[in-house]
């Protein structure tokens, strides 16, 4: 029974995930970003504020030897590895207007999904043991999973169809439909009086969270400005941090009032609502306007988001995409043609990576760990790991636009990778027993922290700027189905491949992950600190 306890306990917080960066080169302290003819200047969309008498644009990102950016009063020539030869772009500077807009009430009511996504991955922890005795399952851990993982079958659901709903109704009414299954999810759960309702519940959550887990990063990216696309990318993977230490500290009065876990899932009523509420006031992705040729209405976006003087100028960038506004929206299969396949794929290998590399597996074992060094409470425990991953996800934020998103993964998992040798070690080395508890306390708190540097936030950030905009949102959703399926896997073999090989074997195939990880990235993923969405799309999905 404890066993099957801890397999339940860790699934909850399992969405260390996250979260919605690749490497043309690492860039210094500051760059000069020059925006040009009408096609470079759709590489300065929405993405800064302010311009010099030259046209010369200074922004809080690096450059150096190997970057795209090059600096020059005349013209410029990217040359992309997938094409024939070089793009040459000739034309005299031009000064971007000021924005006076401001996207972050925008992003914050976005974020409100990624609250959700923690909470309802987290308020099953403490919930379940009083949940279980008023449905009469107490007894019964084959129904007790299925109360847990059914959210994550739902979220493997929707994240495969937040893809098609946000090409088709746009990422805006997207939102406002995810709202429905969020909130009768949580009601059905908060009023269940049998295991049935309670799992039907569950379901709708999953699907709820696993439509925002595709279409939070992805409308964040598409509207933030790009010297700080990476900080407010990153801010999804915290907010989902934050919702699963609400979810812990809601279950702190279970303790004196037992039916107090009808009020933990009914709770989640409320940012639901406001979700949908926000986002009838927000705009649409001015991205996805023009590739729907609603033009006035991407004015409008952008005269919200980043001002007036800003529309003409940038309505002429969207329009010169011509990956964005000429080609016809992708279908599923064409993620598997040799022109996206390619990036697809790393993508999709991030989040494997990400899951294999053992995350879930700590998060399971962890009441266990700490109970041996002393730690008696469960809530303490599971309350140690999430605070260690949101101080971690904090300080990857204030990262990710100094250091980039390539740089950060690499560091994430080395880090992962030495704390599970050590979790692994302190559990067989004789002469390291008398500290056992405590090195494995310190190897957790470690690899929690190492994770949410990189490992967790990255992924959901780096796809939404890799992915060419008219197969981003379809892309982005098949990744996410990539990882919540291996995540429903581990979920349900962890606990058995323990009881078979013992957990010091795992720990140390999980460090083997993480140093495979290592490989993968360095060769695979590009840097993309610093650049704007269409610029990363011509290096990476050059059109045919």
């Amino acid at each position: 029974m404890q066993a099957i306890n801890l397999g339940i306990k860790g699934s909850v917080i399992q969405s260390n995930i996250g979260r919605v960066d690749p490497g043309l080169g690492q860039f210094g302290n500051r760059a000069i970003t020059v925006c040009m003819s009408r096609s470079e200047r759709r590489s300065c969309f929405g993405l800064r504020s302010g311009s010099g008498p030259t046209g010369l644009e200074l922004g809080r990102v690096g450059l150096g030897s190997g970057s795209m950016f090059r600096s020059s009063a005349k013209s410029r020539s990217v040359k992309s590895p997938d094409s024939d030869g070089d793009i040459e772009e000739d034309a005299p500077l031009k000064s971007p207007s000021r924005s006076s807009g401001s996207v972050l009430p925008y992003v914050g009511v976005a974020s409100l999904g990624a609250i959700l996504f923690g909470y309802h991955l987290g308020v099953v922890n403490g919930a379940l043991d009083y949940l279980a005795k008023d449905l009469g399952i107490a007894e019964n851990a084959v129904l007790q999973g299925w109360v847990v993982s059914t959210l994550l079958a739902g979220a493997t659901v929707g994240s495969f169809t937040g893809g098609s709903l946000a090409d088709y109704f746009g990422r805006k009414k997207t939102f406002i439909l995810d709202a429905i299954p969020l909130t009768v999810g949580a009601f059905l759960c908060a009023t269940a009086k049998n295991v049935e309702t309670m799992i039907l519940g569950r379901l709708f959550c999953g699907i709820g969270i696993g439509i925002s887990s595709a279409i939070v990063p992805l409308y964040i990216s598409e509207i933030s400005p790009t010297e700080i696309r990476g900080t407010l990318g990153s801010i999804n993977q915290l907010f989902i941090c934050i919702g699963i230490l609400a979810a812990l500290v809601a279950g702190l009065p279970l303790a004196g009032n037992h039916i107090w876990w009808r009020v933990m899932f009914g709770i989640a009523v409320i940012p639901s609502v406001l979700l949908a509420l926000g986002m009838a006031f927000s705009p649409e992705s001015p991205r996805w306007l023009v590739q729907q040729r609603k033009i006035s209405q991407a004015e409008q976006a952008i005269k919200k988001l980043y001002g007036k003087d800003r529309v003409t100028e940038l309505i002429e960038d969207l329009n010169s995409s011509s990956q964005g506004s000429e080609e016809q929206e992708a279908g599923w299969f064409d993620l598997f043609s040799s022109r996206y396949f390619k990036v697809v794929s790393v993508g999709a290998s991030l989040f494997l990576f990400q899951q294999l590399a053992g995350i879930n597996a700590v998060v399971y074992y962890s009441t266990s760990v700490f109970r041996s060094a002393g730690v008696a409470s469960d809530v303490a425990a599971s309350a140690l790991v999430g605070a260690a991953n949101v101080f971690g996800t904090m300080i990857a934020t204030s990262l990710m636009d100094k250091k980039g998103r390539k740089s950060l993964l690499i560091t994430s998992f080395t880090g992962m990778a030495a704390s599970m040798l050590l979790l692994s070690l302190s559990f067989t080395w004789k002469v390291l027993a008398p500290y056992s508890g405590p090195l494995a306390v310190i190897g957790t708190v470690l690899y929690v922290l190492s994770f949410s540097l990189g490992a967790g936030p990255v992924p959901a950030l780096l796809l939404p700027e890799i992915f060419a905009s008219r197969i981003r949102a379809k892309a982005v959703a098949l990744s996410l189905g990539m990882h919540w399926i291996t995540n429903f896997f581990i979920g349900l073999c962890f606990l058995s491949i323990v009881t078979t090989i013992g957990i010091s074997k795992v720990y140390l195939g999980f460090a083997i992950i993480c140093l495979l990880a290592v490989i993968y990235i360095a060769a695979k993923v590009v840097e993309t600190k610093g650049r704007s969405l269409e610029d990363i799309e011509r290096e990476l999905s050059p059109a045919i």
